[in-house]
């Protein structure tokens, strides 16, 4: 097994965590805040990280935002007392690949990091590092994009959307099941935010994004990218 790293304040939560992935044969590393998160996650081994939003000195979104812009495909799970709709949404957008609310059941937080741990080993798998579409050109290995030659800033969840559609083509996917295989979430109050990073991205990418020619709607049923546009 690798390794697990567990950012969180509570004495009580860490030895509770560090027995549990260490009775699943995870190493666990131990953070008390955020300032090490990003030497400790750079490290040969790590698989995933357990993060709690309520920190101190950099709070738990700032490093969950941090972490996904410089390894898209670590897997993050929060661990949050906050159960407010717009609160999981917000953690949707900033690359959150699951969250459980405080008090939490460690086995099922466990079944949680190891099916986001195989999500990404699955999302990791590449057909072709370059792909394209219309004026735009991906590098999967970089996460880079270009349109036209100019370089295209994307956030972490919204290269996460891209590369789905992109490995998916002539595909017609409903919004529930992006969040299931983007997000990770098989059950979820709302499905507005996938229409949010999809408008982002035609906005990005679409010469009209009103009238988008790859990233298209299907009205009743949910998106389908289409290559030649």
């Amino acid at each position: 097994m690798g390794i697990i790293v567990v950012i969180e304040d509570d004495s009580r939560i860490q030895k509770t965590l560090r027995r549990l992935f260490e009775g699943e044969n995870y190493d666990v590393h131990v953070l008390h805040d955020g300032l090490r998160a990003k030497d400790a996650t750079s490290a040969p081994g790590v698989e995933a990280v357990v993060l709690d939003l309520m920190l101190p000195k950099i709070s738990g979104r700032d490093i969950c935002r941090s972490l996904k812009e410089q390894h898209p495909n670590l897997p993050v799970i929060i661990l949050s007392a906050v159960s407010e709709v717009a609160d999981k949404v917000l953690l949707l957008e900033i690359g959150a690949d699951d969250y459980m609310t405080k008090p939490f059941s460690p086995r099922e937080l466990l079944a949680r990091v190891q099916a986001a741990i195989r999500r990404s080993s699955r999302m990791g798998v590449r057909p072709a590092a370059f792909k394209g579409f219309g004026d735009v050109t991906v590098d999967l290995e970089q996460m880079e994009v270009l349109r036209s030659g100019r370089p295209v800033n994307l956030t972490a969840q919204e290269f996460k959307l891209l590369r789905y559609f992109l490995e998916n083509p002539m595909r017609v996917i409903s919004r529930q099941q992006l969040l299931a295989d983007v997000w990770g979430y098989e059950s979820y109050p709302t499905t507005r935010t996938v229409d949010n990073q999809v408008l982002k991205l035609r906005q990005k990418l679409e010469t009209n994004p009103t009238e988008p020619r790859y990233l298209r709607t299907i009205h009743g049923a949910g998106y389908k990218f289409v290559p030649e546009g």
